[in-house]
């Protein structure tokens, strides 16, 4: 009785030892002594116990530790990523050696499983990071936040057409066009033309310009143009002058007059001749001496010479500068009596950009506003291209002859010059399709099915919100007018993925 009581003691007391060994090891389970704790806002923060963060009180949270998981492979085949082994060797498809999977690059997640390869259809040539295009591996699998890795297919970075460096053919979805908003619009043969634009000042037509002088020496006895500005009629009388000089011609000429009179009786032919020859001789001096048709008619009529001689304007227009008074002596050798502009014609005179140049020939037609009446256009010709550009402005001075016949245009006004130039027929497409980087011009053409390819252009003509294209564009082709930097976004980033992945080889192949 005795020695069942202590056997049972024995054995409750084993019994004992045993359920706190159980309970001390977790029942065969160890207890992990590598958790650590950061803060969620503020990862730099790291601890090994739980607690709040000391920046923003924050309770922390512990990291999850990485641990290389039995799914993984040591071994996989290059070109089938299917194949896989856990010791070196070659593929039994294709027969190629069996590449380790890289050592150190993110893995999945311990307690997940990568995404497996797609059973038949395409096959991708390797998978990569979805947040750093840089990071690849030649099996599917996770990155640290539990994301797939996206695979990567030959044809994403092939496209149609002669390459273009640092871009890649892109593949849209129905539902990617319909969000993105792409719109297309096809390359037409039509005529195009280039518009140049540049601002004219208004100044007088050099060849209308006239100046009133003397031709002999007197005194201004009456002015009947006596202000700057006043409008002057061609045969309006100007002033009326006192000159000696003047007044002995008329005497001369009424002698030759009295003279050839009474050679006219004569029987000698001779002498009737030199007689008319006389008269001749004086009235041309008179005319030569600016005195008018009709004075000197008067004078032969009634046969007396007179005091003031009333000169006449040679020209219509406005007197714009004014250098006489009345009263005034006057002589040859004063330059500037009146001047007298003619205004119903006149030229506007604007700089172009050397650039421009080449575009501009004599008797262009062009199209001319004024800033305070857009809605009413004139029309000039080329006149004048300066032979000389000017250093400072590197700018050409063009002249157009423009009629004014409604004297709308003043000297010193500001008009807007266009010229259409460079006119031609070819194959155009919309301003708006092109991406101009100022190195390279690019467009991306549509393939049907949401496929999109880049394209350089070598562009021409542009005017009127198109663009002629001399080569990359065939008529016909759709180009992208709209969202098109989407597209460019998106094709430069995969073909940083074709150029950093491996079109060629991925992380983790055979160097």
């Amino acid at each position: 009785m005795k020695n069942t009581r202590r056997t049972r003691s024995l054995t409750l007391a084993t019994v004992a030892v045993f359920i706190a060994i159980a309970l001390l090891t977790g029942c065969g389970k160890s207890v992990p002594q590598d958790v650590r704790y950061q803060c969620p806002m503020h990862p730099t923060y790291v601890s090994d116990r739980p607690g709040d963060c000391p920046i923003c009180g924050m309770r922390l949270v512990p990291i999850e530790t990485r641990r290389a998981p039995t799914e993984v492979p040591a071994y996989v085949c290059p070109l089938h990523p299917q194949v896989t082994s856990d010791k070196p060797g070659r593929c039994p498809e294709c027969g190629m050696s069996l590449v380790p999977v890289a050592q150190g690059e993110p893995g999945p997640v311990a307690g997940t499983r990568p995404t497996p390869p797609p059973a038949g259809g395409r096959r991708p040539l390797f998978y990569r990071s979805p947040m750093n295009p840089k990071i690849t591996s030649p099996v599917p699998m996770k990155d640290e936040m539990g994301m797939d890795y996206v695979p990567v297919y030959a044809d994403d970075t092939a496209g149609e057409g002669p390459a273009v460096p640092g871009l890649a053919a892109v593949q849209l979805s129905a539902d990617g066009l319909r969000l993105s908003g792409v719109q297309t619009e096809p390359a037409m043969r039509e005529r195009v033309t280039r518009t140049i634009r540049a601002v004219g000042k208004v100044v007088p037509d050099e060849t209308r310009i006239h100046h009133f002088h003397t031709r002999v020496t007197g005194w201004v006895e009456k002015l009947y143009v006596n202000f700057t500005g006043q409008l002057v009629r061609h045969g309006q009388p100007i002033l009326s002058i006192y000159s000696p000089e003047l007044l002995a011609s008329q005497e001369e000429f009424l002698r030759a007059k009295d003279a050839a009179a009474r050679f006219d009786t004569s029987q000698f032919p001779e002498v009737r001749k030199g007689g008319q020859e006389l008269v001749d001789s004086a009235r041309r001096r008179l005319r030569l001496l600016d005195v008018p048709p009709g004075f000197i008619e008067e004078l032969e009529r009634t046969g007396k010479p007179q005091r003031d001689v009333t000169l006449l304007a040679h020209a219509s227009g406005y007197v714009t500068s004014k250098g006489i008074f009345e009263g005034q002596q006057v002589d040859p050798s004063m330059m500037d009596l009146f001047t007298i502009t003619d205004l119903s014609q006149v030229w506007i005179e604007g700089d172009f950009y050397e650039y421009e140049a080449r575009s501009l020939r004599l008797g262009e037609r062009a199209a001319l506003t004024l800033p305070y009446e857009s809605g009413v256009q004139r029309m000039g010709r080329v006149a004048f291209v300066s032979p000389t550009l000017n250093p400072e402005s590197r700018t050409l001075r063009v002249r157009f002859d423009v009629a004014n016949p409604d004297l709308t245009l003043k000297p010193g006004m500001f008009a807007n010059v266009e010229l259409s130039v460079d006119g031609r027929e070819g194959i155009v497409i919309p301003d708006s399709a092109i991406i101009d980087t100022g190195q390279r011009q690019v467009v991306f053409v549509s393939q049907g099915g949401g496929r999109f390819v880049p394209r350089l252009v070598t562009l021409g003509v542009r005017g009127g919100g198109k663009t002629e294209v001399l080569s990359g564009v065939a008529a016909g082709e759709q180009v992208v007018v709209r969202a098109n930097f989407l597209i460019d976004s998106e094709s430069q980033l995969r073909a940083a993925v074709a150029n950093v992945g491996g079109a060629a080889k991925p992380t983790g192949g055979p160097e």
